[in-house]
């Protein structure tokens, strides 16, 4: 994994490129706000749309990449869209179902990036998983990662999947994929933002050569709902209050989400916010003519120092922290 010279794009570990700063699509749920969102966003320049089976709005985002391929304003090759395995189809005899089921609703005849979601999994449902007389989720306890990643080798030989990589895993789970492929991993995408560093995974995804790409980078303040809907309501504090980062952000005559965007790419991790509004995606995409300045980043770094906040950590699921492939610490 590597910069581009212009810093805008990261190379992966088979050669491609990937747009160092995305879309991110979930919990975009009204239709007409995501498509007008994405086209506003194609306008702008945003070439990278990170999307997922489970997020259940592949088939607005395949409307609109539709549109745009047919009517010649793109072409394919300058996109990149990832798409990703869900927790509910995350075995090797349900892989083929659920890529195939992500590309027809995308309209596209390959996917630049597909992920395992998860490394846990559940049984396949229809509107919610199932649940014990405690309500907890059920789970299968037999994950079968090395099996679902040989799948996914067998698609990108067949042109269906350029890149291949993974979500939500520890070290542990990483170097099974690393032990076991024909095919190495370019990207692990995790949370990433200035509460939650994750320094050690991040060094030890560039000792392997793996991109990291950071999602809820302005900590995802609107998943507080999903939360809440779920009886596991969390009082999440807002990342664009945090007094040191709106400092930052003044001396440099920015917005604090710009400031905590800029700090992940000058990581060298990858971005992908969501938003579906046109200022903010504008406001996201105009961090590329400002540096932060080392002072800046000691101050950043010791806010990792204080804070270890995890946005997602899946307890919306409930009791899925039993589960034997659970990445997190408890």
């Amino acid at each position: 994994m590597s910069l581009s010279g212009d810093k805008k794009y990261l190379t992966l570990n088979n050669g491609r490129t990937m747009p160092i700063l995305g879309v991110g699509t979930w919990r975009a749920e009204d239709e007409k706000e995501l498509e007008t969102a994405l086209d506003a966003a194609l306008e702008m320049g945003y070439r990278h749309i990170d999307c997922a089976h489970a997020y259940g709005n592949e088939q607005v985002i395949g409307r609109v990449l539709k549109q745009w391929l047919d009517s010649n304003k793109i072409k394919r090759e300058d996109l990149f869209i990832t798409t990703k395995l869900p927790f509910y189809g995350n075995r090797p005899s349900t892989v083929e179902k659920y890529l195939k089921e992500s590309l027809s609703n995308l309209q596209l005849s390959y996917v630049d990036l597909y992920l395992i979601h998860t490394p846990f999994s559940v049984p396949e449902f229809k509107d919610e998983p199932a649940k014990d007389s405690n309500g907890d989720v059920i789970f299968e306890k037999d994950t079968d990662h090395v099996g679902v990643w040989k799948k996914f080798e067998e698609f990108v030989d067949q042109g269906l999947i350029k890149s291949i990589g993974i979500s939500n895993f520890n070290e542990r789970q990483i170097q099974r994929i690393l032990d076991n492929s024909r095919i190495k991993p370019v990207c692990l995408q995790i949370e990433f933002h200035v509460y939650l560093q994750q320094i050690d995974l991040v060094n030890f995804c560039k000792q392997k050569n793996i991109a990291v790409v950071g999602y809820s980078p302005l900590g995802s303040p609107s998943v507080r709902e999903v939360y809440r809907k779920s009886g596991h309501d969390r009082d999440l504090p807002n990342l664009l209050e945090v007094p040191e980062i709106q400092e930052i952000a003044k001396r440099h005559g920015k917005t604090p989400a710009q400031i905590l965007l800029k700090w992940i790419l000058e990581n060298g991790v990858a971005a992908i916010p969501k938003s579906v509004h046109a200022d903010r995606l504008r406001q996201n995409l105009d961090v590329f003519d400002f540096s932060l300045s080392q002072e800046d980043l000691d101050k950043i770094r010791e806010l990792g120092k204080n804070h270890h906040l995890r946005v997602c950590d899946f307890s919306f699921f409930q009791g899925m922290n039993k589960h034997p492939e659970f990445p997190f610490q408890q």
